[in-house]
C-alpha cells in the first residue's frame, strides 16, 4: 500500500468513526463507555493521520 493510499484510507476510517460517534450519542441507549472508547479511537486516527502529514 502507497504512503498516500495509507493516508487516505486513515483519513476515510476517521470520518466514519466521527459519524459512529455523533450516532452512538444521540442514542439514548448506548454505553457512554462505549462512546469514551469511540473517541480514543478517533483521536488515535487524528494523531497518526497528524504524524503521517508533517
Amino acid at each position: 500500500m502507497s504512503f498516500d493510499a495509507h493516508l487516505d484510507a486513515l483519513k476515510r476510517k476517521h470520518l466514519a468513526m466521527s459519524d459512529a460517534v455523533e450516532q452512538a450519542q444521540r442514542s439514548p441507549s448506548i454505553d457512554g463507555l462505549k462512546v469514551a472508547n469511540m473517541k480514543k479511537e478517533k483521536l488515535r486516527l487524528k494523531e497518526e493521520i497528524t504524524r503521517l502529514s508533517t
